[in-house]
C-alpha cells in the first residue's frame, strides 16, 4: 500500500506549457500514473504530448475529475496557482516552486488547511509511490516498490538514499519530499502517521537536515506514539558555524537546530541514527 498518492490518482500539473512543467508532465505520464491534463491560462485548447490543457483548474477538475494537482509555476504565480487550486476542490496540491515569500507561505499553509486540502512543499520535489505514479521530479528509474517509507526535507539526499536502498533490495512504499523551507504544508508528524497507519510499510527512514525544529518534534512523536521502526539521517554535521547554507529553511538559532541535538533526540527517541546515507539499507 502506499499513503497519499495511489495509481488511480488523477494528476494535474499547473504550468504545463512551461520548459519545467512539460517536461516532467511527460516524466510524471511515462512513468505509469494517471496524469490526466494541465491548466496554463491562456493555452486552454492545446496539448502538451497527448495531455490536453486546460484555461483554469475549476475546468480542468470538472472535464478530468483530478484531485491532485503538482505546481510548476513561478514564484511570483505560485500563491494565486495554489489557492486556485484549493477552490477548484483539489485535495492534494504538491508546489515544485521555490522563492515564495515566507510570509506568502504562511498564509498560504493556512488557506489550504482551511479548504480541507493538504499542501506538500514548496520548494520539495513531490513524491513518488513506486510503481504506481509520481506527482514531481523525482526520478522513477531508482525506485522500486516495496514496503520502506521514506520522508526527507532534501531532494539530492533523497535520491541518494533511495538509490542505495534499492540497490540493497529495498523498497519503497511512498516516498515523500516535503522541502527545505522555513515553512511548508506538510510535516514530518502528520506523515510518520500516516506511514504508522499504513498495513503495508513496515518501516520509516526519515531524512532530515540542520536548521529549525521538526526533527525533534518527530523525535518526540516517535518516543510516545511511533509504533514501526524509525531510521534516520541527518546531514549537515560538519557544516562550519556561520556558513550560510542552501536551504532557506536550513537555520540555526537560540541553540537550536543543529545537527548533534536532532541526532541526540532522535536517538533517545529509539530511533537508528546513521552516520552516512548508505549506511541506511543496512541499518532497516
Amino acid at each position: 500500500m502506499s499513503i497519499l498518492l495511489e495509481q488511480d490518482t488523477r494528476v494535474l500539473v499547473q504550468g504545463i506549457t512551461g520548459r519545467d512543467g512539460s517536461f516532467h508532465a511527460l516524466s510524471m505520464l511515462d512513468y505509469g500514473g494517471c496524469v490526466v491534463g494541465g491548466v496554463t491560462p491562456g493555452r486552454g485548447g492545446q496539448t502538451v504530448g497527448s495531455l490536453p490543457v486546460f484555461e483554469s483548474v475549476k475546468e480542468a477538475v470538472a472535464e478530468t475529475g483530478a484531485t491532485c494537482s503538482t505546481l510548476f509555476v513561478p514564484a511570483k504565480f505560485a500563491t494565486s496557482a495554489i489557492r486556485e487550486a484549493a477552490d477548484a476542490g483539489i485535495e492534494l496540491i504538491v508546489c515544485i516552486t521555490e522563492g515564495i515569500p515566507v510570509l506568502e507561505s504562511i498564509a498560504n499553509c493556512r488557506y489550504v488547511e482551511a479548504k480541507g486540502a493538504r499542501l506538500i512543499g514548496p520548494n520539495c520535489p513531490g513524491l513518488i509511490s513506486p510503481g504506481k505514479g509520481k506527482a514531481g521530479i523525482l526520478p522513477g528509474h531508482i525506485h522500486r516498490p516495496g514496503s520502506v517509507g521514506v520522508i526527507s526535507r532534501s531532494g539530492t539526499l533523497t535520491y541518494e538514499v533511495v538509490h542505495n536502498l534499492s540497490v540493497n533490495g529495498v523498497g519503497q512504499s511512498t516516498c515523500v519530499g516535503i522541502g527545505g523551507d522555513p515553512v511548508v504544508g506538510t510535516r514530518y508528524i502528520e506523515l510518520l502517521q500516516m506511514f504508522d497507519r499504513d498495513p503495508e510499510t513496515e518501516a520509516v527512514v526519515l531524512i532530515g537536515e540542520i536548521g529549525g525544529n521538526d526533527e525533534e518534534n518527530a523525535a518526540a512523536f516517535i518516543r510516545s506514539d511511533m509504533k514501526k521502526k524509525v531510521v534516520a539521517f541527518i546531514s549537515g554535521r560538519t557544516a562550519p558555524p556561520g556558513k550560510r547554507m542552501g536551504h532557506a529553511g536550513a537555520i540555526i538559532s537560540g541553540g537550536q537546530g543543529g545537527a548533534t541535538a536532532k541526532v541526540d533526540a532522535l536517538r533517545a527517541a529509539g530511533v537508528t541514527v546513521v552516520d552516512r546515507p548508505d549506511a541506511v539499507a543496512s541499518a532497516l
